[in-house]
């Protein structure tokens, strides 16, 4: 018997279609905090942050890093267009130590500067926490 709870869920980075599945709930980042989509969703369109996305299936959840991108849930489809996913268990612990220490080196004399060194900082920091179980 189909499951009629769920809706399409797509990953899509500039080289792959990183996860296509049914899902039961979807968490993703917000630019502004975190949204959390079910199925019969009204359609919408929103930046994403960076974070973790969170897809619930009815063959098992699934956990990814996702780097900003856009989000657009229409009839029951969700679409998630990322410049990175990764696989949280695929995260290498120690290479976001050396990027967030990278990231503390960045100059920061113009705002774009500065804003890209605040990016490259939350990128390594939030691969840090979900590295470590968080």
């Amino acid at each position: 018997m189909a499951r009629t709870d769920t809706f399409l869920c797509s990953v899509i980075t500039p080289e792959q279609a990183v996860l296509e599945t049914n899902a039961t709930f979807v968490a993703f980042p917000a630019h502004d905090g975190e949204v959390g989509i079910l199925r019969d969703r009204a359609p919408l369109l929103f930046k994403m942050g960076i974070g973790e996305l969170r897809v619930e299936a009815p063959e098992g959840n699934h956990r990814f890093f996702v780097d900003g991108g856009f989000a657009q849930m229409v009839d029951n489809r969700l679409t998630l267009l990322t410049e990175q996913a990764k696989e949280v268990a695929q995260i290498d612990r120690a290479a976001a130590a050396r990027a967030l220490d990278e990231a503390r080196t960045l100059p920061m004399v113009s705002d774009a500067e500065f804003t890209a060194r605040q990016k490259a900082m939350q990128r390594a920091q939030v691969q840090l926490k979900l590295a470590a179980g968080g």
